[in-house]
């Protein structure tokens, strides 16, 4: 008998909940087993998804094939029809210890049938974050801490919350006792992450705010070097994050912008909550208060309904926010969603205000690096030979370098779309 088999998709909680699955599998004793924690952002995930499915059940032919993840939660049937799929499981049972039991269980007997092939509960009806945390997930320089789950939005184009459902918080303390043992275990940074992080905090008491739980972590960790936020809507954070991002240098000048679109009229048909204004004025309140700051973004093209001229609004506030690092999503319909019933935009246009789009923030890379030549950055050490800055480039060494560690390097050069170091 053999260990699980894992493959996951989509996001980076997806790849902190595969850590918690195999650790869940190893103490229900799981052999002979693929698991595949899948993704539903577009349909081309879920597409991604079977056709990888088909390809383990090559690979693994006496194996059991367990699905789960956000496109099992949000479209069961799809997977439970594929012959190749043994069990389906949702998003909320995969963090159950008694599942993995009887996933155990069975796996030695034979699946118990078809009407036990899906297990999929209703997902609005999670009232806590999944109780199962992991010290240590990501490389031994960095660690990833989920501190929030679900989204309480509606945005037209995206099927998340319905396989993730509402927005969940973990708690302060609970949080604070995490990131003590990464760092007394040789962390030196750690990565808050969820679904909706700048929701954090409105369904626990006193309804606190990301703000408060980053100056509560670096208050009560001291020995915590750098704490780095993921994506947030820049809409939703409160003073004291504005605060602490401008006052504290062990929060990372780094912020991942959940933005979408450049354009009013497609935020309103995406039914986002900020305007293309409240982007430029944070990022230009952020970039006078903390001036090293570098912003990344996400950014469709092509929504229902977009023309040529509200695409030169999102492809302009790439300069106008100072964005560097893009993340550019080719629109993707999803059944069940609002924007999938709006008139479509042709997928030749699609793909050519990708292109564009990537194009301008390649171009912005390669202005960010070459300014960087003959600056000083700490720099995390991910592997011998490569770390990452503050603001969060790639830096490869001519020589070796202890990994986990914080060291101070001048950036010698630049290759490709990475910095180089002596």
């Amino acid at each position: 008998m053999s260990a699980p088999v894992f493959a996951t998709f989509g996001c980076r909680l997806n790849a902190y909940e595969t850590e918690a699955m195999k650790d869940l599998a190893a103490q229900a004793g799981l052999e002979n087993a693929v698991v595949v924690n899948t993704c539903a952002v577009t349909a081309e995930a879920v597409r991604q998804a079977r056709q990888q499915i088909r390809k383990l059940r090559r690979e693994n032919p006496a194996a059991r094939l367990i699905v789960t993840g956000c496109a099992a939660q949000t479209e069961p049937e799809t997977f439970a029809a594929m012959e190749e799929v043994d069990a389906v499981i949702g998003n909320l049972e995969k963090m159950q210890p008694r599942q993995w039991d009887s996933l155990a269980a069975e796996a030695g007997s034979g699946f118990i049938g078809e009407t036990e092939k899906v297990r999929v509960d209703d997902i609005m009806s999670a009232r806590e974050t999944a109780g199962h945390l992991i010290d240590g997930f990501g490389t031994r320089a960095r660690a990833y801490v989920q501190v929030q789950n679900g989204c309480d939005h509606r945005c037209t184009f995206c099927i998340i919350p319905y396989g993730r459902g509402n927005s969940r918080s973990v708690p302060a303390g609970v949080v604070v006792e995490q990131i003590s043992r990464l760092v007394a275990t040789g962390y030196n940074e750690v990565v808050l992450t969820g679904v909706d992080l700048t929701s954090w905090g409105a369904d626990l008491p006193g309804t606190p705010r990301l703000g408060d739980l980053v100056r509560r972590i670096l208050k009560l960790v001291p020995d915590l070097q750098r704490l780095r936020i993921s994506s947030i809507d820049s809409i939703e954070a409160d003073p004291a994050l504005v605060e602490a991002i401008a006052t504290e240098p062990r929060l990372m000048p780094h912020l991942h912008l959940s933005l979408q679109a450049g354009d009013d009229m497609i935020l309103k048909r995406m039914k986002r909550r900020h305007l293309r204004d409240d982007a430029i004025r944070f990022c230009a309140e952020i970039r006078e208060a903390r001036p090293d700051v570098v912003f990344g973004a996400d950014i469709i093209a092509g929504f229902p309904t977009e023309t040529e001229a509200m695409f030169e609004n999102s492809l302009r506030l790439v300069d106008e926010c100072g964005l560097t690092w893009l993340h550019v999503f080719p629109y993707s319909p999803r059944k069940g969603t609002p924007a999938a019933r709006m008139p479509q935009v042709r997928k030749a246009e699609i793909r050519d205000r990708a292109a564009r789009l990537r194009a301008a923030g390649e171009a912005r890379v390669a202005d960010y690096l070459a300014a960087q030549r003959g600056r000083v950055h700490r720099v995390l050490m991910e592997k011998p030979r490569m770390g990452r800055t503050e603001g969060f480039a790639e830096v490869d060494f001519a020589t070796e370098r202890e990994a986990g560690a914080v060291i101070e390097a001048r950036i010698e050069d630049v290759s490709g779309t990475r910095l180089r170091a002596a």
